[in-house]
């Protein structure tokens, strides 16, 4: 029998591909002859086309994203340089609308949709001599009840070592026009019981790390509150991660989430915007007097690690606009708060706003936005450089009071934005910034800049960056240090350090 090899290129290591997991799982009789290959962007192409190609296979099937497919581009190249009588076939989201933004014509085959199924059906065709005429196979959504579950191929180096990813459900019920899940028809469940005992076997072979893809965890309460209760059941450590819509926190969701010990549960929580115009124009539900008040209840009432998202760059919307969004979520909550630059996937309805808002994107990934009629490619740039010092300092825990004095009792977003400029210009980069020099410039710019009293400065920084054992007084806060006595807690590891 001839082989097939299941393969992607993951965004990181600590990452696993529940697709590929799917598609083994549901090879029927040429499971026996399919093989998962897993690799990550950071692996040199020409190593992972050696390592695929050293099991002589006569078909690669390979899952194509936003994050790798540029890789992928020059993966297939190679392969086909190298075996063209090679069948590759390509799915996923990259391929799964059209245009395709990076030419991917060397692959033999692509499977539009969720390919669980499909996959199999396709490679038997090809072994028989049956291949299909079409290059573009488009696929109906499969039924859940018909799929085997791929829990049980993560391989025990996998639950040591990375994210498990489940699911309880696909789809989503909103339209966002920038959302790829937008384009899914409805919200289909799993069969509840048979996931849990899948879960239960995961939890007996060691695993404490779950990451639920599902768009909309919080949709069906029951659904949810089961599997929280799976979670609380447990008396061990263990990390879960949700992805949860904002207005839709029933009592019982509530009192569950508050059960969960620190550091345990972290729910992602897409807000995007807080302007309802803004919301309004690309389809986007906002119940703001709800979201305000389950984002209260969770920030004082639970101990969930609670992430927010906001885009710059949706149509229509200024800087002041996106600015009073920050204000007001930093005032509703101390969370994280990711801020992205708004992307334009193929397929989505994002792109109605082009001609009327000016929005012109990049073809290259991650397709970001390059200037509309409200922001320019400067300002684009300016935000980004914003967004990363943002995630450096405000997101990471390691200035949690100190990054406060930036602003005080004024605009958080005016303020900020400040200071990110300013530190670029000491640093002509947003990478590679050591957290010693980070709060040398912290440190540099509230002292000189906003003219606050260095001592008072210094012990809030040395309270915050010494918070951790083992840490060493950096040199610039040595002269305040003398009678610093720090309240210190042991270091955490693991896959909810940040959340710690």
């Amino acid at each position: 029998m001839k082989k097939i090899i299941l393969t992607t290129l993951n965004s990181r290591f600590t990452h696993t591909s529940i697709a590929l997991r799917y598609l083994y799982a549901n090879m029927k009789e040429l499971q026996g002859n399919s093989q998962i290959l897993e690799f990550s962007i950071n692996d040199a192409v020409q190593t992972i086309a050696e390592k695929l190609l050293i099991h002589k296979p006569s078909i690669i099937g390979i899952g194509v994203y936003i994050w790798n497919v540029s890789y992928v581009h020059e993966l297939i190249h190679i392969l086909k340089k190298i075996n063209p009588k090679l069948t590759i076939i390509l799915g996923g989201p990259e391929v799964s609308h059209e245009p395709f933004r990076v030419n991917l014509d060397d692959a033999s085959y692509f499977i539009q949709g969720e390919g669980d199924i499909a996959f199999y059906e396709l490679c038997k065709n090809i072994l028989n001599n049956t291949p299909p005429k079409e290059k573009i196979i488009k696929m109906t959504m499969p039924s859940l009840k018909n799929l085997e579950l791929p829990y049980k191929y993560y391989t025990d180096d996998d639950i040591k070592n990375r994210y498990v990813y489940v699911e309880a459900s696909r789809g989503c019920p909103f339209e966002c026009e920038f959302c790829l899940s937008s384009m899914d028809e409805k919200v289909r469940a799993f069969d509840l019981d048979e996931l849990l005992e899948e879960f239960e076997i995961l939890w007996q072979r060691g695993a404490r790390n779950f990451k639920f893809i599902d768009r909309t965890f919080n949709l069906n309460i029951k659904t949810a509150n089961r599997l929280l209760e799976f979670f609380l059941a447990k008396d061990e450590q263990y990390f879960a991660h949700f992805e949860v819509i904002p207005d839709h926190f029933p009592d019982s969701i509530k009192t569950n989430i508050a059960k969960f010990p620190h550091g345990a549960l972290q729910l992602e929580i897409g807000i995007q915007t807080l302007n309802l115009e803004i919301a309004n124009n690309i389809s986007r539900q906002l119940k703001l007097d709800k979201i305000k008040q389950n984002i209260h209840y969770l920030e004082y009432e639970t101990e969930a690690h609670i992430h927010l998202d906001l885009i710059v760059g949706l149509p229509g919307e200024t800087l002041e606009s996106f600015g009073n969004n920050l204000d007001e979520l930093v005032s509703m909550s101390s969370c994280e708060i990711q801020i992205g630059i708004l992307k334009k996937l193929s397929g989505t309805y994002i792109n109605r706003h082009d001609i009327e808002h000016g929005m012109v994107y990049s073809d290259i990934p991650p397709y970001d936005i390059l200037k509309n009629n409200e922001l320019s490619f400067n300002d684009i740039q300016i935000m980004k450089r914003f967004s990363r010092f943002w995630d450096l300092t405000y997101n990471s825990g390691n200035f949690k009071e100190s990054i406060k004095l930036l602003w005080r009792d004024e605009s958080i977003y005016k303020n900020f934005y400040n200071f990110s400029s300013w530190a670029y210009t000491q640093t002509d980069s947003t990478w590679k910034i050591s957290l010693v020099r980070l709060g040398e410039l912290l440190f540099i710019y509230l002292t000189t800049i906003k003219n606050l009293d260095s001592l008072h400065v210094a012990n809030k920084m040395l309270d915050d960056m010494m918070k951790l054992k083992g840490r060493a007084i950096p040199t610039y806060l040595k002269p305040y240090a003398d009678n610093f006595k720090a309240s210190q807690k042991e270091g955490t590891s693991g896959f909810n350090k940040r959340q710690q």
